[in-house]
C-alpha cells in the first residue's frame, strides 16, 4: 500500500521537476545544470519557514536554518527538524559561507529584475567605488534627463489644458448659438404677438365705437347699414349678446331734462349696462393677474416647454426648406407660437379643483370600502365603481350631480365572489363591462341583466388589470401576478393569445387606434409595447421608472403615459420609441392610486389622500385637492393612512371622479 501510494504521488512530483527544468532551460545554456540549480534553490530555503534563509545558522548535525526559526523550534522541542537528532541552542553556529552565498544570490536577482537606477543604487550601497569624473558625468546625464522629463511633462499638461479649453470653447459657442437662436425665435414671436395684439385692440375699439353709436343715436341711422358695420356685425352682435347688451330692435327714445337717453322695456338701463361692463372688466383684470402669477410660479417649466417646441418646429422647418425652397419661414414660427399658446392658455386657465358632488361607496354590510376602479361608460352617462367590497355599483352621473342626497343609490349593483381590481366598459356595447378580481377571474357582465356573459378562469393568480379594445369590441386583454398577459374574445370560452413574461403584470392597455398593439406595465420597472401579431418579443421596452409600473394609459395613438410607485408619471412616444417628460409632485410608494387622462391633462392619486392634476407639457402639478372630513371637529386618527385609490376623467370635460381608500367618491371640476 505504501509503495502504491508513493507511486501515485511521484509522477506529479516528476512532472513538477520536469516543468521546472523546462522553465530554466535558458540557465542550462549559461552553464548552470538544472539539477545543480534546483538543489541550490532548495539549500537556500529554511526547512521550517520555507523561505530564503535569513541569518543562517548551522546545527551540529549539518543542517542550516533561519536563526529565529531554529531558536523558536528549540524552545518547544530539543531535536533537529530535519533528522530528529538531539539538539540544543548551544549546538548552533553561524553559517558565514551560506550568508555570503545568499547575498550573491540576492544581488543576481536584483540585477535581473531591478531597474538600472536600482542596480546603481545597490552597487553604491555595496561599496562600489566611483571616481569624481564619473560622478560628474552621471550627474550631467541625470540633469539632462530630468530636464527632458520635465519638458515632456509640461507639454502633456499644456496639451491637456488646451484640450479642455477647446472643449469648453466649443460648449460655450454651442450654448451661445443656441441662446442666439432662442433670442431670434423670441424676437420674431414678440413682433408677431404685438401685431396680432394691435389688430385685436383695433377691433375692440371698433366694437366700442359701435356700442357708443347705438347708445347715442338709436333712431337715426340703421347701425348695420355701412360697409364697415357689415364686416363686423356678426362678431359685434355675438359679443353684445354674450355680455348682456341690449337688443337693437327694442330700443326707445325719450328726453329727460332736455337730454336724449335710451330706454328699453326690460329692466336693464344704460348706466346698468356700463356698470356691468366695468365690473366684467375688473373681474377680467383680476383673472389676468391670477394667470400671470401662475405663469411666474411655473416659469422655468413653461420656458423649457416653449423653447422645446420652438426648436423642434424650427428644425422641422429647416428640413422642409431644404426640400422646398418656397416655404415661408414665418409660417413655421406662427405654428410654433400657436402650439405653445395652446399649452399656456390651458395650463393657466385652471387653478383649483372644485367639489360639485360627493357620495359614499360603502354600505352597512361591508366595512372594506376601498374603491379600486372607477370608469365612465361609452356615453359618459353612467359610471361604475368596484373594489374590495366585492360589488360592482353603477351610478347615474346626472343624478349624482343634480340631485342632492346624503346617500346616492346605484341604479345597478352586481355581487362577485372575490375582491375586484379593475373595470373596463366596452366602447361599443354600452351595457357590457369587464372586471378582473383577486382570484384571477376575468368576467364580462351585462349591466342590463345583472348577469355575467363570460367568465375566464385561466389566470393562476390575482388579475390586476383588464381592458376592452377600442377598435375591436369583442377583444379584451388582462394581466396577472402569474406573469401572463392573456388576450380574450367574447365569442370564445378560452384565451386566444398568451404572453409569458418574467415579472408580475400590474397593468395592460390597448392602443386606442389599434387592435393589435398593447402596452404592458410590470414589476420589472419597464413598459413592454407589444404587437400581438408577433409576441416573441416586444416592439420596444420603455425604461426609466425605478420601481413597479402600476398603470399605463394612452393620451393618443402615439402618446403613452405610465405611473409607478417611484412617485412619478412618465410620458412616452410609442411611434418614435422615445421618452417625452417626467411629472413629479404626488406621493406613491406602495399603493395603486389611479391614473386617468383627458386631452391635455393627466390626473392621479396620492398616498397623502390628495388628487393631483398635471398638464402633459409641464412637469409640476397644475392643481390638487385634498380629501378630508367635512366635519372639522371629527378628526379621524387613521386619516394619515388614507390614500386616493382611483380617478377617472369625463371625456372631453374638465370634470372628473376620484375615490379614496375610505370609500368616499367626489365629483370634481377644474375651476379658475
Amino acid at each position: 500500500m505504501a509503495e502504491s501510494s508513493i507511486g501515485g504521488v511521484v509522477p506529479m512530483v516528476k512532472g513538477e521537476v520536469m516543468s521546472s527544468s523546462v522553465v530554466r532551460n535558458d540557465e542550462e545554456q549559461e552553464g548552470v545544470g538544472t539539477g545543480t540549480k534546483w538543489d541550490l534553490d532548495r539549500e537556500l530555503l529554511c526547512p521550517i519557514c520555507m523561505q530564503i534563509i535569513k541569518d543562517a545558522f548551522l546545527t551540529a548535525c549539518g543542517h542550516s536554518f533561519c536563526y529565529m526559526c531554529i531558536v523558536t523550534h528549540l524552545h518547544n522541542k530539543s531535536d533537529c527538524p530535519c533528522c530528529s537528532h538531539y539538539l540544543t541552542t548551544s549546538q548552533l553556529y553561524p553559517n558565514f559561507l551560506l550568508d555570503k552565498l545568499l547575498k550573491k544570490t540576492s544581488a543576481r536577482q536584483i540585477s535581473k529584475t531591478a531597474s538600472p537606477v536600482e542596480q546603481f543604487r545597490h552597487s553604491l550601497e555595496q561599496g562600489c567605488e566611483v571616481s569624481i569624473k564619473e560622478l560628474d558625468t552621471l550627474l550631467s546625464m541625470l540633469s539632462e534627463k530630468k530636464r527632458k522629463l520635465e519638458q515632456e511633462e509640461a507639454e502633456r499638461n499644456m496639451q491637456i489644458l488646451l484640450d479642455f479649453l477647446q472643449m469648453l470653447r466649443k460648449q460655450k459657442v454651442d450654448g451661445l448659438n443656441e441662446v442666439q437662436n432662442d433670442l431670434q425665435y423670441i424676437k420674431e414671436d414678440i413682433n408677431l404677438v404685438e401685431r396680432h395684439r394691435i389688430d385685436l385692440y383695433r377691433a375692440r375699439d371698433r366694437y366700442s365705437m359701435k356700442l357708443r353709436m347705438l347708445a347715442d343715436d338709436p333712431i337715426g341711422k340703421k347701425p348695420w347699414s355701412s360697409s364697415t358695420d357689415r364686416n363686423f356685425g356678426g362678431l359685434f352682435s355675438t359679443s353684445r349678446n354674450a355680455s348682456g347688451g341690449l337688443p337693437t330692435g327694442n330700443l326707445t327714445y325719450k328726453k329727460v331734462d332736455g337730454k336724449a337717453q335710451i330706454s328699453s322695456p326690460g329692466p336693464q338701463r344704460k348706466d346698468n349696462s356700463i356698470s356691468e361692463m366695468n365690473s366684467q372688466h375688473m373681474s377680467q383684470s383680476g383673472l389676468a393677474v391670477v394667470r400671470k402669477k401662475r405663469v411666474n410660479a411655473q416659469f422655468n417649466d413653461l420656458q423649457e416647454c416653449y423653447l422645446q417646441k420652438r426648436r423642434l418646429l424650427a428644425n422641422k422647418l429647416c428640413v422642409k426648406e431644404e426640400k422646398d425652397s418656397d416655404v415661408v419661414q414665418r409660417e413655421g414660427y406662427s405654428a410654433g407660437l400657436a402650439d405653445f399658446q395652446s399649452v399656456l392658455s390651458t395650463f393657466t386657465r385652471y387653478s383649483r379643483l372644485r367639489v360639485i358632488a360627493e357620495l359614499r361607496h360603502g354600505d352597512l354590510f361591508h366595512s372594506a370600502n376601498i374603491v379600486s376602479s372607477i370608469e365612465f361608460d361609452r356615453d359618459d352617462e353612467l359610471f361604475a365603481t368596484a373594489g374590495v367590497s366585492r360589488r360592482i355599483k353603477v351610478f347615474d352621473f346626472s343624478s349624482v350631480v343634480n340631485e342632492p342626497a346624503d346617500v346616492h343609490c346605484p341604479v345597478v349593483e352586481m355581487s362577485t365572489r372575490s375582491k375586484l381590481s379593475c373595470l373596463s366598459w366596452n366602447k361599443y356595447t354600452k351595457n357590457h363591462i369587464a372586471s378582473s378580481d383577486y382570484d384571477g377571474i376575468v368576467t364580462v357582465w351585462d349591466v342590463n341583466t345583472r348577469q355575467s356573459v363570460m367568465e375566464y378562469e385561466e389566470h393562476e393568480k390575482r388579475a390586476w388589470s383588464v381592458d376592452f379594445s377600442c377598435t375591436e369590441p369583442s377583444m379584451l386583454v388582462s394581466g396577472s401576478d402569474d406573469c401572463k398577459v392573456k388576450v380574450w374574445c367574447t365569442k370564445q370560452e378560452a384565451s386566444v393569445l398568451n404572453i409569458d413574461m418574467k415579472a408580475n403584470i400590474c397593468c395592460v392597455k390597448y392602443n386606442p387606434g389599434s387592435s393589435v398593439h398593447i402596452a404592458v406595465g410590470s414589476a420589472d420597472h419597464h413598459i413592454h409595447y407589444y404587437d400581438l401579431r408577433n409576441t416573441s418579443q416586444p416592439i420596444h421596452i420603455f425604461s426609466g421608472h425605478r420601481k413597479t409600473v402600476s398603470y399605463v394609459k394612452f393620451l393618443s395613438n402615439n402618446e403613452l403615459a405610465s405611473a409607478s410607485t417611484d412617485s412619478t408619471l412618465r410620458l412616452w412616444d410609442v411611434k418614435e420609441n422615445l421618452p417625452v417628460c417626467t411629472l413629479r409632485g404626488h406621493t406613491n410608494e406602495k399603493n395603486f392610486v389611479g391614473l386617468s387622462l383627458n386631452n391635455e391633462f393627466l390626473s392621479c392619486g396620492s398616498e397623502t389622500n390628495e388628487v393631483f392634476v398635471y398638464h402633459k407639457a409641464i412637469s409640476k402639478p397644475v392643481t390638487w385637492h385634498r380629501f378630508g372630513s367635512p366635519d372639522v371637529d371629527e378628526v379621524d386618527e387613521d386619516a394619515g393612512s388614507y390614500f386616493i385609490s382611483a380617478v377617472c376623467w369625463k371625456s372631453d370635460s374638465p370634470t372628473m371622479l376620484a375615490a379614496n381608500s375610505q370609500g368616499t367618491i367626489k365629483v370634481l371640476v377644474l375651476a379658475a
